[in-house]
């Protein structure tokens, strides 16, 4: 009984145990044959490779743009008449007609190199004051100009007399004290014409261009040749004062016009002093130099005495040396060749006097006649 009894608990772990057997046989048997299947297989493909597209080049518009440099020379003075130094581009603002230009930059004036055509009249008119006034030009020359300056000579006699060109101060000083006194008429307006246009096409750009000027500015040469012109059965006949004062007066336009296309700053000595009045033609005279050297940025002076004559040109000196030279690209777009009007103004800075040319021709254009 105790057998039969032993045989019914052995009989379920004997069933277990056949059934473990099992499972375990069939295991054995399939993964080798799963193994096998899987060996079989062929190897997967390579990872694909990522070739990347080349960047397209960007196609750029081709734009010309005709660039117009201006240059303005530019004097700061405060209350006192006194130079003042130091500004920054940022303390300055340029308007052209009215539109605001960004400056590119600004030259600091002691580092921006001058060129100066001084035109010493030697006619009859300034005989008596000639020799003073030729060593004062001479010693001005040599005090105001700095290595890489330099200095033409031009001598305003019957007609234009050219007797140096841009050279150094001591070479310029010499040859200008080398000149002799004519005791003819003054060709004024020629003489500055061709100043002008010496300087328009010898003075490289980047530098600064002057005319100083000592001189009734009476221009008695033009007046003749045309009073001989139009005389008859030859004998002079000079044109009336009205007519003389309306040729001076377009004249000076002509000049004028020359001198702000060249972009020249003008200086005029008038060393007649307060005798000028006495004659209306020599007033005018003395006007139109005074508009030519304000609308250029310059100035004109009338000494009261041969002594002052020294200050005034210490003062042109000073000026000289602590002009600023803003330079700018215009951004107008307006064609053509008219005149353009520049305002220089120091906004933050109300209190200082700011000088600069009223405008400019744009550059390959002539004005019109």
């Amino acid at each position: 009984m105790i057998s039969t009894r032993a045989n019914k608990n052995l009989s379920p772990a004997l069933v277990l145990a056949a059934l473990v057997l099992f499972i375990l046989a069939t295991i054995s048997f399939i993964t080798p044959a799963r193994a096998q299947k899987l060996k079989q297989l062929p190897p997967p493909p390579p990872a694909p490779r990522y070739k990347p597209k080349p960047t397209p080049e960007p196609e750029y518009e081709v734009v010309r743009v005709t660039s117009n440099l201006v240059m303005v020379p530019v004097s700061v003075v405060n209350a006192a008449g006194q130079p003042v130094m130091g500004l920054k581009q940022s303390d300055f603002h340029v308007e052209e007609d009215g539109r605001t230009q960004e400056i590119a930059q600004l030259g600091d004036p002691e580092q921006v190199p001058v060129d100066i055509a001084l035109l010493l009249d030697v006619s009859a008119s300034v005989e008596a004051r000639f020799a003073f006034e030729q060593k004062a030009a001479a010693d001005f020359l040599r005090q105001v100009l700095k290595p890489g300056d330099r200095a033409t000579i031009f001598a305003i006699d019957e007609t234009p007399r050219f007797v140096q060109p841009l050279t150094t101060a001591a070479l310029a000083s010499d040859k200008l004290m080398s000149i002799v006194p004519g005791k003819g008429y003054t060709a004024f307006f020629d003489s500055v014409l061709a100043a002008e246009k010496y300087l328009d096409q010898s003075s490289s750009q980047g530098r600064r261009r002057l005319i100083v000027v000592i001189s009734d500015g009476d221009d008695t040469a033009r007046i003749l040749d045309v009073s001989a012109r139009q005389s008859r059965n030859g004998e002079l006949q000079l044109m009336g004062t009205a007519a003389q004062l309306q040729f001076i007066q377009r004249a000076q336009t002509d000049v004028l016009r020359e001198v702000q296309r060249a972009e020249i700053t003008f200086y005029s000595i008038n060393p007649s002093g307060q005798t000028m009045h006495l004659n209306v033609r020599v007033a005018r005279s003395e006007e139109g130099m005074e508009r030519i050297a304000q609308a250029t940025g310059g100035s004109a002076f009338i000494p009261k005495n041969d002594a002052d004559l020294d200050n005034i040109f210490r003062r042109i000196g000073s000026e000289i040396r602590s002009q600023y030279l803003i330079q700018y690209y215009s951004n107008n777009q307006a064609a053509g060749h008219a005149f353009r009007k520049i305002a220089v103004t120091t906004p933050n800075q109300t209190q200082l006097h700011v000088r600069a040319r009223e405008g400019y021709y744009p550059k390959s254009q002539k004005p019109d006649r």
